[in-house]
C-alpha cells in the first residue's frame, strides 16, 4: 500500500479537503440524475458506491476523528447501505500509512529521540494503520514488540473536525436545540481520551489485570518506560484480526469458545468494573492459532455510572418494560422522555423504546442465545428500515437520551455484531462466575 508523507493538520487545510470531497460528492449526484433521468430503474448502488468511495479517500487523508467517525459507522450493519459499510470498514486497521521519514521525524517530536535510539530494532514501515495511529514492529532486549505511534496533528484538530461534520449530523439525526451539544462534547470528550496514549496505558494496564481470569482471553503487556504522549510500546500479538478469522472455515466449537469469551469480557466489565471497552470492531481483537481472544485498544473506555447502569439494566427485565407505570418513570430517568414532550410524543416515543428495548435486550431473556440466528437480524434490520422511513419521527424532536447511550449503545450494537459474524452462541450468565 502506497505511503502518504504529509497529513493536513491546520484548520484551513482538513477544511479545504473536505470541501474537495463535498464537490466530488456533488459530482456523484450529477451523475447518477443524469443517468436516472434515462433509466428509471436505476437504483441506488452504483452512487453509494461511488459517494462511499469519495468520502473514504477524503477521510483518510485527514485521518483522526474524522476517520474515526467513518470506523464507527462502519460498525451500523444495520443502518448503513453496504456500499458505505465495506468501505468504512477498511478504517478500522487498513489505511495508508505514514512514509518511513515521517514516521522518524513523528516519533523524534513525541519522544525525543529516533526509534533506533531506544529500540534495538524497528521496522519503519508500519504493520497496521487506523484512524488515530499506526503500528510498527520492534524488539528490545529479545522482546517483540508493537509500537503504536499517533499520526501528527490528530489531537489537536479534534474540536474544529468535529465543528465540520456537526451540521450534517444535526440533519441526520434530527437533533433540535441546544440540549443536542451534550452530545458533541460525549463525543469530544471520548476522541480526546483516545489521542492521549498516557491514558490509555493506564486504562489497558487497569482493564487486562481485572480480566485476566477469563477463560480463552490473553491481552499483551505495557510498557510505560517506553511509551509517552503519542507513543505506546506493547508486547507484539501474534494472531489475526477477528475480521480476517470470521471470512475463513471455522467449527461451532471454535466461534463459540471466542464468543463466550468475548460476551463474558464486556459483561464482566459493564456489571463489575462499571467501565467499559466501548470500541468494539474487529481491528481492536485478534485471534491467535490456540483460538484466544486478543484484546489489544484501551483507548475508548466509558465509565458507566450508577444513575444510568441501574435504570438501563431494569429496562433488560421483561416485567419492568411490560408495567407501564414503571417503564415511563425509566424512560424519564434516562432522558427518553422529555418534561416538555406532549402527549402525542409520550405516546409515539414510549412506543418505539418498547419495540426498541424487546428485541435489543431480547438475548438477556434466555440462558442461551445464539447470535447467527437470522431471524433475530432480520427483525433487527426491518426495525431500523420502519424507522428510517418513518415521516412523523422526523418531525419529533431528536434530543432523546442521556449522553451515556452513545457509547453504551455503541458497545451493544458492536458487540452483537462481533458475535453474529463468529456465529456464536452463547451462554448468558456464564461471566458471573468471575464476579
Amino acid at each position: 500500500m502506497k505511503s502518504i508523507d504529509k497529513i493536513p493538520t491546520g484548520k484551513l487545510g482538513r477544511t479545504t479537503e473536505m470541501m474537495k470531497t463535498g464537490v466530488k460528492i456533488g459530482g456523484n449526484y450529477l451523475k447518477y440524475y443524469g443517468k436516472k433521468a434515462f433509466n428509471s430503474e436505476l437504483t441506488r448502488d452504483e452512487l453509494d458506491k461511488d459517494n462511499a468511495e469519495d468520502i473514504y479517500d477524503g477521510l483518510k487523508n485527514l485521518r483522526g476523528s474524522a476517520l474515526k467517525v467513518a470506523q464507527m459507522l462502519s460498525m451500523e450493519k444495520s443502518l448503513l447501505p453496504s456500499a458505505y459499510v465495506e468501505k468504512f470498514s477498511l478504517a478500522q486497521f487498513s489505511v495508508p500509512p505514514l512514509s518511513a521519514p515521517l514516521v522518524r521525524k513523528t516519533f523524534k517530536k513525541y519522544h525525543g529521540e529516533y526509534p533506533e535510539d531506544l529500540y534495538d530494532k524497528f521496522t519503519a514501515n508500519s504493520v497496521n494503520a487506523a484512524s488515530i495511529g499506526q503500528v510498527h514492529k520492534a524488539e528490545k532486549d529479545g522482546r517483540k514488540l508493537a509500537v503504536k505511534i499517533q499520526y501528527p496533528g490528530v489531537a489537536d484538530s479534534i474540536s474544529s473536525d468535529l465543528k465540520m461534520v456537526k451540521p450534517v449530523a444535526i440533519k441526520m439525526f434530527n437533533l433540535q436545540g441546544k440540549d443536542s451539544e451534550k452530545y458533541f462534547k460525549e463525543v469530544e470528550g471520548k476522541l480526546l481520551e483516545e489521542t492521549d496514549y498516557i491514558l490509555e496505558v493506564e486504562q489497558s494496564k487497569f482493564i487486562s489485570e481485572a480480566c485476566e481470569k477469563i477463560e480463552n482471553l490473553k491481552f499483551p503487556k505495557y510498557y510505560e518506560d517506553l511509551s509517552s504522549q503519542r507513543i505506546i510500546t506493547m508486547d507484539w500479538m501474534q494472531g489475526k484480526h477477528l475480521s480476517e478469522f470470521v471470512k475463513e472455515d471455522f467449527s461451532k466449537e471454535e466461534g463459540d469458545k471466542i464468543g463466550q469469551a468475548l460476551w463474558d469480557f464486556y459483561m464482566f466489565q459493564m456489571h463489575e468494573l462499571k467501565a467499559v471497552h466501548a470500541d468494539p470492531h474487529p481491528g481492536n481483537f485478534l485471534i491467535d492459532e490456540n483460538r484466544n481472544l486478543i484484546a489489544i485498544d484501551f483507548g475508548c473506555i466509558k465509565k458507566v455510572p450508577e444513575d444510568f447502569y441501574v435504570p438501563y439494566f431494569e429496562l433488560a427485565v421483561p416485567e419492568n418494560i411490560n408495567n407501564r407505570p414503571f417503564f415511563l418513570s425509566k424512560l424519564k430517568e434516562l432522558e427518553i422522555l422529555r418534561p416538555d414532550d406532549s402527549e402525542r410524543e409520550i405516546e409515539y416515543f414510549s412506543a418505539l423504546f418498547y419495540e426498541m428495548l424487546s428485541l435489543f435486550t431480547s438475548p438477556f431473556h434466555k440462558e442461551t442465545f445464539d447470535f447467527s440466528d437470522e431471524e433475530f437480524w432480520g427483525e433487527i434490520t426491518a426495525l431500523s428500515e420502519k424507522y428510517s422511513k418513518d415521516t412523523e419521527l422526523r418531525k419529533m424532536n431528536g434530543n432523546r437520551g442521556s449522553k451515556h447511550f452513545l457509547y453504551i449503545n455503541r458497545t451493544f450494537f458492536g458487540l452483537y455484531n462481533l458475535l453474529h459474524d463468529l456465529r456464536a452462541e452463547i451462554e448468558i450468565n456464564n461471566f458471573r462466575k468471575y464476579l
